[in-house]
């Protein structure tokens, strides 16, 4: 795609030297924000912290914020509210999904038990709620708790919709906003209102943030397809009866007998590996791969034309660097 600045496939090292230094500061802060006076949930939270993953979304912000001016205790704590969110998201997530295992390391659910997990969830999103209100950064409150109906929202929807398998391209379009999109935009406009000045700035990083977590939420549904350079496609989508875009795709494009036979697999076969292979298979052929990449790259674009209109610094790169990232990962 077309931009005014030269993508460069980078990694997330070069990415973060912008904001390397506030990273290590956030970090401690972050911990901070998890220990709790409780020895098992500190126990916990100890365990969360030792396994943090990439910290996108903790970088989105701070990144959103030196891109307007330096960045301040509020940024801070606006990275910290949205790591935490996130988190217990993760740790509800897991827990909705009957997952054991998270990043490669066993779920928070598969090692406490459900009940423990949900609470541990709990504590997390409740730790989000009151930094904002001890530091009276009650705009980024009103972000936050926008993020997590939306997220809520669009999990019931895709519930909804899955139990019937009639998703349509708009309410795929529609879930993903909600569950993935509403918090990398929640991040970017979050950290952009501890810098920013005027409020058409402030507007603009939130639908940059809502841009590019579409765009990467469709990367994301591309992994249970394979292609030829990630290697064996898995499937899990499938299994767990997800309608995806190339799915969705290839559904609306199929003839009755193919729909029929796909519908059937996924609804009352979707634990036979082979026949989800088949799916698989099929969708590849319908096109929906290349269909889903074009929406990817057309919500990346949109999300490179609205960061041109920032200024030309360190950290408008790096932003766009993060956005050929997120949509360029391997896993």
């Amino acid at each position: 795609m077309t931009s005014s600045i030269a993508p460069l496939h980078t990694s997330l090292e070069l990415i973060k030297q912008p904001i390397a230094v506030e990273l290590d500061v956030f970090e401690d802060r972050f911990r901070d924000a998890m220990r709790s006076n409780a020895p098992l949930l500190d126990k916990i939270t100890w365990y969360i912290v030792q396994r943090k993953g990439k910290q996108v979304r903790p970088m989105l912000v701070l990144l959103s914020a030196r891109l307007f001016d330096s960045i301040n205790e509020a940024s801070y704590t606006a990275a910290s509210m949205i790591e935490l969110l996130h988190t217990a998201t993760l740790v509800h997530d897991d827990v909705v999904d009957d997952s054991n295992e998270r990043r490669g390391f066993f779920s928070i659910n598969a090692l406490w038990k459900n009940k423990i997990a949900v609470l541990v969830g709990d504590f997390l999103l409740s730790q989000g709620l009151l930094l904002s209100v001890k530091s009276q950064q009650f705009r980024i409150l009103e972000m936050v708790s926008r993020a997590v109906k939306e997220m809520a929202e669009g999990e019931l929807l895709q519930i909804e919709k899955a139990r019937r398998l009639d998703i349509k391209e708009p309410i795929y379009h529609e879930i993903i906003r909600q569950k993935t999109a509403s918090l990398i935009a929640a991040a970017c406009c979050a950290g952009a209102v501890t810098t920013a000045k005027d409020e058409e700035t402030i507007q603009r990083m939130w639908l940059f943030g809502e841009k590019t977590g579409m765009a990467f939420q469709i990367r994301d549904d591309l992994f249970d397809f394979g292609t030829d350079d990630v290697g064996k496609p898995l499937g899990i989508d499938i299994k767990e009866k997800k309608m995806t875009l190339p799915l969705i795709y290839c559904l609306s494009n199929a003839d009755r007998s193919t729909r029929r036979f796909i519908l059937n697999i996924v609804k009352n076969e979707s634990d036979k590996m082979e026949k989800v292979q088949e799916v698989i298979r099929i969708v590849r052929q319908s096109g929906g791969i290349e269909y889903a990449q074009e929406a990817m790259y057309r919500y990346r674009q949109e999300a490179f034309d609205l960061l041109m209109q920032a200024p030309d610094t360190p950290a408008r790169q790096s932003l766009y660097d993060l956005l050929v990232f997120v949509t360029e990962r391997k896993k």
